[in-house]
């Protein structure tokens, strides 16, 4: 519709159904209004996969690299086909706006979301969100630039005061916001929790009104994070355009009707919010009779999301034992040791609001025995670092009621009596908006096959649990929350565990070699988050064994590949990180591992930046981030050399901690406030102007070949530069360009050549730079380019 159109339908509107339209109809949906033709809409998280409306592992969803792993491909096209793969799950879940990308900063590696942004530096998070939200909206679905503004720090989250002076929000947390309005007009943006300079964001008007809807001029929807509305007056006033989630917020029930009536609110302030939404409405499509495809994720986004993960991955390091490089594997090779809790518990994504139930997750263990089947490859877990026990095996639990795989969940009343009944996966369980109507409690009821002998079980939840096994109570206790987490999802962050030991005996297991496991779980309260989950390990873990376990297999192999990192409990919504240290002994186990076999590979599983203080002595370091559903496969493919490693850090990787230049202290607001002391010294920028050396800088990554620069001139608003690729095989190159003074990153682009050919390509580049320099990262500027 034009807007003269939408015009006219706001004009049959009295001010309480204008009003009506502004607050949520629920958790994920806005209200209808069918004497104009407006049908519901739904919003759904979505920055590396669009879950929908349900939190449900049995309604899947296309799960992509994570924004940190698409930041580091440096790939305008890469960000673009995964923005028009979130469209396309949105529009076969139904969905109208998806809410991403997150384009905040990565001011400090301790940043618990650090996994959910692009990057450091402001120029690069804004042309590749620019691209992924030109994706989606190529679809006919809304893209969500959040979290407007400043929202760097998990600490605190809902209340703390970024104070931020000018030339800093500026430069650096506006840039690529600003950026992404003029490049890709997103139809939505996100207000967040957090205050700058004293104005909560959902009140902003300074930078939402002025900034945003005024000087920049543009013309969507401002939604509020999830809760994050906090007075009537003062969010309309500010430029916030929808509450959500509804109900209930401060402008339901007739209250923002009401004001407007009493002349607290301009009725033309109320008239430009529900023009936008209309305007947000007819973009979707929310006027016509159309209805979701449905159906699984489709298996021909496979070999994309593969190709997107791969070109991500960044090789650090990759130096010669025995007169070549360690990488990449010879595809001929014997004997394969596979070492490492994430070879087989990977983690493909973080925790929180982001995370949704992928089809299938391809393992690294699973990838190179797929890639490798004329090869031994073996595995040992070496070492354990996770909090939480794991899941029960799905393969290993049975429905009692003969649904099939599974673990039956009984919903009950006050009084015990069974109101439904539904067969789950082995992951954790969520409710994110409270129990069904009438259900109290929950029961869950599995055939677990076990061995005879010692076993150790957890559950995981708020609220007071009873476990059976075999008919026998092995547990009836209150588990209660000891962190200090003040969040709305923290039973889904951080859950309390409660373990106990059972022994099996003879009489506890059937005929087929199963046990019956009953566990009764009654939530402290049935509104709100509910998150229960079971944990199993077979036997007490001895780390000593264990670890010998796996260095036997690393002495006996050709290569031996080490699969470290974090996981969703460690990198995660809600919290900061509290150090940069990988989690448990895994840089004990790197040491021992490459003392008995040179040729060792160590793969990083992480979504932000770890120290590696093993990281000068071990021959082939391979960063993988958070890789997608798709994440063994991609990776066989680059240890094998059948795929580019082709990511550049799209972040600076620190070599110690007094490096860092927003350390811990950092994101911890003092009294509710959260200080940018450090202004524009962030990232690469904080290094060049302190003179510190990271471990690995901003830019870097190797690749499997060489390349010359040969030439580089300025031509017009761009830099063509010429190159040569001098090694034997092609390869895919990033070529940088930066001002020189000071050093800011001005361009870049991909290009790709085979082995020993010449090409150019135009770098587009930012104005006002006298004189520029061209290379492979920022401490590898090989070429200047005067103006």
């Amino acid at each position: 519709m034009d807007e003269a159109q939408l015009r006219s339908l706001l004009e049959e509107l009295t001010a309480a159904e204008k009003a009506r339209l502004l607050t949520g109809a629920g958790f994920w949906t806005l209200h209808p209004m069918p004497k104009v033709g407006l049908r519901s809409m739904v919003l759904s998280d979505g920055p590396n996969g669009v879950r929908g409306t349900e939190w449900d592992e049995r309604d899947t969803s296309l799960l992509l690299p994570v924004a940190s792993a698409l930041g580091a491909t440096w790939d305008r096209a890469a960000a673009r086909t995964a923005g028009e793969l979130f469209g396309d799950e949105a529009r076969r879940r139904g969905v109208h706006v998806v809410l991403a990308p997150t384009v905040n900063v990565h001011r400090s590696p301790f940043g618990g979301r650090h996994f959910e942004n692009f990057s450091e530096d402001p120029l690069l998070i804004g042309e590749l969100g620019g691209e992924v939200v030109s994706g989606v909206q190529s679809r006919g679905v809304a893209a969500t630039a959040k979290h407007f503004v400043a929202n760097d720090t998990e600490t605190e989250r809902l209340s703390y005061d970024a104070v931020v002076d000018e030339r800093t929000l500026r430069e650096v947390y506006l840039k690529p916001f600003e950026r992404i309005v003029s490049k890709a007009g997103p139809w939505v943006v996100m207000a967040a929790y957090n205050s700058v300079n004293g104005q909560t964001m959902t009140e902003n008007s300074p930078l939402v009104n002025d900034v945003l809807k005024g000087e920049w001029g543009w013309d969507g929807v401002v939604v509020s994070d999830w809760f994050a509305t906090r007075s009537l007056r003062g969010a309309a006033l500010g430029g916030l355009d929808l509450a959500m989630p509804g109900p209930k917020s401060p402008w339901a029930d007739g209250k923002l009707a009401k004001a407007v009536q009493q002349g607290e609110v301009p009725a033309e302030v109320l008239d430009d919010k529900v023009l936008r939404l209309l305007r947000l409405a007819s973009r979707v499509g929310a006027f016509e009779d159309s209805e979701p495809g449905g159906g699984a994720p489709p298996e021909e986004a496979r070999p994309i999301v593969r190709d997107l993960a791969t070109r991500g991955f960044v090789l650090l390091r990759n130096e010669p034992v025995g007169g070549a490089p360690v990488l990449p594997i010879d595809p001929k090779v014997s004997k394969v040791a596979v070492i490492g809790e994430n070879a087989t518990i990977p983690a493909v994504q973080g925790g929180g609001s982001s995370h949704v139930s992928p089809p299938h997750v391809v393992t690294p263990l699973a990838g190179l025995r797929a890639a490798l089947p004329d090869a031994q490859v073996v595995y040992q877990r070496g070492v354990r670092h996770r909090r939480l026990l794991d899941v029960l095996a799905p393969d290993e639990v049975a429905d009692p009621d003969g649904g099939g795989a599974g673990i039956r969940v009984d919903l009950l009343g006050a009084d015990g009596e069974v109101l439904g009944s539904e067969l789950r996966g082995t992951d954790r369980l969520l409710w994110m908006s409270g129990l069904p109507h009438g259900a109290k409690s929950l029961r869950l009821r599995a055939k677990v096959s076990a061995e005879l002998g010692e076993h150790v079980f957890g559950v995981s939840g708020t609220g007071h649990f009873r476990a059976e096994i075999s008919g026998r109570e092995v547990l009836a206790a209150d588990v209660a929350r000891t962190s200090g987490v003040d969040d709305p999802l923290a039973d889904m962050l951080e859950p309390p565990e409660q373990r106990f030991n059972v022994v099996l005996v003879e009489s506890d297991l059937d005929a087929s070699g199963r046990m019956a496991l009953t566990v009764e779980f009654t939530p402290e309260s049935t509104e709100g988050l509910v998150s229960v989950g079971l944990g199993h390990r077979a036997r007490e873990w001895d780390d000593a064994s264990e670890l010998a376990a796996a260095l036997a297999v690393a002495r006996d192999a050709d290569v031996a590949v080490v699969v470290v990192g974090t996981n969703d409990e460690v990198e995660t919504e809600g919290r900061d990180r509290s150090s940069l240290d990988l989690p448990g002994v895994q840089d004990e186990l790197v040491r021992e591992v490459l003392a008995v076999n040179p040729n060792t590979v160590v793969v990083v599983n992480a979504g932000a930046p770890v120290l590696m203080p093993w990281s000068g002595e071990v021959p082939a370091v391979l960063w993988t981030w958070f890789g997608s559903q798709e994440y063994g496969d991609a990776l066989a493919d680059v240890l094998l050399g059948q795929a580019e490693p082709g990511g550049r850090l799209p972040t600076t990787f620190p070599a110690a901690l007094a490096d860092v230049p927003v350390p811990l202290p950092a994101v911890q607001p003092v009294d509710g406030e959260l200080r940018y002391d450090e202004g524009t010294s962030v990232g690469y920028r904080a290094y060049l102007d302190r003179g510190a050396t990271p471990a690995f800088h901003f830019g870097h990554g190797l690749g499997y070949t060489t390349w010359e620069y040969l030439e580089a001139a300025v031509d017009g608003d761009a830099v063509r530069v010429k190159l040569r690729n001098t090694g034997d095989r092609a390869g895919r190159e990033v070529v940088q360009v930066y001002a020189a003074d000071p050093l800011r990153l001005k361009g870049f682009a991909v290009v790709e050549a085979e082995a020993g050919a010449e090409v150019a390509v135009d770098v587009d580049v930012e104005p006002g730079s006298d004189e520029l320099r061209v290379g492979r990262s920022v401490a590898d500027l090989r070429l200047i380019a005067p103006r």
